[in-house]
């Protein structure tokens, strides 16, 4: 049968928000009003589609996300407002030493390209044959690095979130840049609540079932 409202998860009790959950929506946000299934995004985020379908039921939770009639996406003005005033406080990043790495938050684009920190030594993902050599600088969830080179739209969203990870003079521009990405969050899902009562091609829809 298509996929329905009963099919997104339901809260059972109070649950903590986890790094992996905004990484999830990050990729939602990614993918904009193309439909997402949790097999998919595990594969591209390299989770299992549990830890997807538990992010998921989290987000809903807290209200980051919104579900109806089968479908479920980001709610942009509440992600934003989340990445802005509360990431920084609920996943610090853990700073290290000098590694090789994937550069990240303002030495990475859409950031790099607005500002001249060639005097600072850059921030970077651990990773052995990463290109950059830069302050060691841990990813929001393990497999980053991987789901960011899958993908560049996300990449650049986890580089600005990065960005307000940390205390920096040029926060602004960051905040600045993450918000013109969320006001291309569509407010609804039309074509994919579409396929979520249709099927593809007449097929039964496989959207939101693990």
């Amino acid at each position: 049968m298509p996929a329905s409202y009963s099919s997104l998860p339901v809260a059972e009790g109070p649950l903590t928000l986890k790094p992996q959950d905004i990484l999830i929506l990050l990729k939602m946000v990614a993918l904009g009003p193309e439909p997402w299934s949790y097999s998919q995004l595990a594969l591209d985020l390299g989770m299992s589609a549990s830890e997807v379908h538990a992010g998921v039921k989290r987000a809903v939770q807290v209200g980051l996300m919104q579900a109806r009639a089968g479908w479920g996406s980001p709610e942009p003005a509440a992600l934003a407002e989340f990445l802005v005033h509360g990431v920084r406080y609920a996943f610090a990043p853990d700073l290290g030493g000098l590694v090789q790495g994937v550069p990240t938050a303002f030495w990475a684009p859409p950031l790099k390209e607005r500002l001249n920190l060639s005097d600072e030594p850059p921030c970077v993902w651990p990773e052995e044959e990463g290109p950059v050599r830069g302050v060691a600088f841990s990813p929001l969830y393990r497999s980053v690095p991987v789901a960011a080179r899958r993908d560049h739209r996300l990449y650049e969203l986890l580089v600005l979130v990065d960005a307000l990870r940390v205390p920096h003079a040029h926060r602004a521009i960051a905040v600045e840049a993450l918000h013109e990405r969320m006001l291309s969050v569509p407010a609804t899902a039309p074509r994919a609540a579409a396929l979520a009562t249709r099927g593809i091609h007449g097929k039964e829809s496989q959207l939101h079932r693990r």
